[in-house]
């Protein structure tokens, strides 16, 4: 199958999943969420999800609070124990219990069918030379054509690095690497999974370290590092978004004012929030305690009237004693009355000091700085005046787009996943001269070729031996909409 019509096949058959998981994304019921840090302008969190749920990675989700608080958007990066690890460009401020995630797999599948069916409509905008000898390893036809094409590639432009131990395979990787700094060469690596990116970027950090080369403004992760360090190497100083904001800072000041009051309003909306569902409860436990006061006055007056009446009841003419008879009003009966309302006063000052506890706990809760309501009006009028949070943030990311791509032009070695680089639109727009597919059997194949697309002068395959399969040495097509079998390689040297 020639390239054209494998990127097409490809891009049909993402669109066919795209439709079907349109019925199942599975709504994931976040009861507890942990801060794990900012980097740059994105934030990561660990979301508690429910024992046995699956996504994909990278794939677009919706962070949906409790109450009316404004959702936030993100990415799914993978699981990690009980929690699914999210990024997000806005803080979720204090919205960290009951969080409601709403993947959007069918945007995920769209976004890389869309790239891969520009590839074989307009080849003349990617750099498919690279691409078109990768093809034979990816077309599912396996037949002998195919078997030939791949012998017959130039080590040149496809190369393959095979072997069952992935210390000596990440160890050629190291000084392929450094070879290819050393001549200045723009390097794109991709891993299945970001875990498996995480761990083969401390490892080349520390070759590039070891061979006297400044490994950290040569080597940068799209966009955040999902691991905090890998062969003892920390991983965040290495983040994308991390150097990019470093390198912008002084060129960024009126945005960043922008930024810091959009994330400020954004700060201010759940403390509101929670603040006035706080006032509301207390205003509503004080109106009881006000009920409750009322009926207890109310005994009391009956109280002081039966007590005026005992203590003049001698006294009264006899008229007016047997009338109150009458009306089953006598000293027992008055007494009997005094006694219960005595009673129900106790009850309901009981109520009272309930009351009373439950405002003294709601009160520093609902108390709110006197200077936070007319910061939070100011930072609305501001954010209204440019159009509302949707336009501020589309301000934000278009104040973006240039320095971004500036900057990844600028990056001599990326590393990221390859279901983040065909559905990110930076990605379309940039060129490398060499891919590095590090476990490349476990790279859905896809997502494989459109990476390739971008690649200008080689390709370099890795992966187990074990891996590989009949005499052609080939691998099991590996799909998005399936979840990869763990690779032998698969954990950390």
């Amino acid at each position: 199958m020639k390239l054209p019509d494998l990127l097409d096949a490809f891009a049909t058959r993402l669109a066919d999943h795209k439709d079907a998981a349109r019925a199942s994304d599975p709504l994931i019921e976040s009861r507890a969420t942990r801060d794990l840090g900012t980097a740059g302008t994105l934030h990561l969190y660990a979301m508690e999800a429910p024992a046995g749920t699956t996504f994909l990675e990278d794939v677009p989700v919706t962070i949906v609070p409790p109450g009316d608080l404004e959702p936030t958007g993100g990415f799914l990066l993978r699981r990690q124990g009980d929690a699914a690890l999210v990024q997000t460009q806005d803080t979720l401020g204090q919205s960290t219990l009951d969080n409601t995630l709403v993947p959007d797999t069918v945007e995920f599948f769209r976004l890389a069918s869309e790239r891969l069916a520009d590839m074989a409509a307009h080849p003349e905008s990617y750099a498919l030379g690279p691409a078109e000898r990768l093809a034979p390893w990816l077309d599912p036809e396996h037949n002998e054509a195919n078997a030939s094409a791949r012998t017959g590639a130039s080590a040149a432009i496809l190369t393959t690095m095979w072997h069952d131990d992935q210390v000596a395979r990440w160890t050629k990787l190291g000084t392929l690497a450094v070879n290819l700094m050393r001549h200045n060469k723009r390097v794109l690596l991709v891993a299945p999974t970001h875990d498996a990116a995480d761990r083969v970027l401390g490892f080349l950090a520390k070759t590039l370290r070891n061979a006297a080369l400044p490994f950290t403004s040569l080597l940068s992760r799209y966009e955040i590092a999902a691991l905090q360090q890998a062969e003892g190497i920390p991983l965040g100083q290495f983040g994308f978004e991390v150097q990019m904001h470093k390198f912008f800072a002084k060129s960024w000041s009126h945005k960043d004012t922008l930024r810091q009051k959009y994330e400020r309003f954004r700060e201010l909306i759940p403390i509101l929030a929670y603040k006035g569902q706080k006032q509301r409860d207390m205003d509503e436990v004080k109106l009881l305690e006000w009920r409750l006061m009322a009926q207890v006055s109310e005994f009391q007056r009956k109280i002081k009237e039966i007590d005026h009446l005992l203590a003049k009841y001698e006294s009264l003419p006899i008229w007016k004693r047997l009338g109150m008879q009458t009306m089953g009003k006598n000293v027992e009966t008055l007494s009997e009355y005094r006694k219960l309302y005595t009673g129900n006063i106790a009850a309901l000052m009981k109520e009272v000091e309930i009351a009373q506890a439950r405002i003294r706990e709601l009160s520093p809760e609902a108390a709110m700085p006197k200077e936070m309501r007319p910061e939070y009006e100011a930072l609305k009028d501001d954010i209204s005046k440019l159009g509302g949070t949707q336009k501020v943030r589309e301000m934000l990311a278009a104040s973006e787009a240039t320095n971004r791509q500036a900057f990844m032009q600028n990056k001599r070695l990326v590393v990221a996943t390859p279901g983040r680089i065909v559905t990110d639109p930076l990605f379309k727009r940039m060129r490398f001269d060499v891919l590095i597919a590090e476990n490349a059997p476990h790279i859905p194949a896809p997502f494989l070729l459109g990476v390739a697309g971008l690649i200008r002068e080689q390709i370099i395959i890795a992966g187990d031996t074990r891996d590989l399969q009949g005499p052609n040495r080939l691998w099991r097509q590996e799909y998005p909409e399936h979840l990869s079998e763990p690779s032998h390689s698969a954990s950390a040297p």
